[in-house]
């Protein structure tokens, strides 16, 4: 008489739940280092283009007021005179309509003598942005 041993073996079709906990601990561990640095990726970003645009703005003023002897009425005619391509944008605000203006000193024509940002809050450089 034969014996046919058989054996407990199964094909393993999927993963178990230990294995699943494990992946959703790692991929969880790792968002929680990459997520934040994300976001003060983008905030620094954001902060460069916004330095930038303040800088060729300030020289496109300049060079407006050393071309003409007056300073512009609207940022908008920095761009009919071709001295900047478009209104600079604030990427704090996400507009380009919420500048604040400073007028010229007293004495001198115009109306647009420096901007800053009208954006709430604090840079990564501990300044408010409205004094940038």
């Amino acid at each position: 008489m034969e014996c046919l041993i058989v054996t407990g073996e199964r094909k393993r079709r999927g993963f178990t739940l230990i294995e699943l906990m494990v992946v959703m601990v790692i991929v969880s561990l790792l968002l929680t280092i990459a997520v934040p640095r994300y976001f003060r990726a983008i905030d620094r970003s954001k902060e460069t283009v916004l330095r930038a645009n303040l800088g060729a703005t300030r020289e496109a003023l300049d060079k407006y007021y050393g071309d003409r002897g007056k300073y512009p009425d609207q940022l908008e005619d920095l761009v009919d005179a071709r001295y900047l391509r478009v209104v600079p944008y604030d990427p704090i605000m996400e507009s380009s309509t919420t500048w604040t203006l400073i007028p010229p000193p007293n004495g001198q024509t115009g109306n647009v003598y420096d901007l800053h940002s009208a954006a709430p809050g604090i840079g990564s450089n501990n300044v408010p942005y409205a004094q940038w």
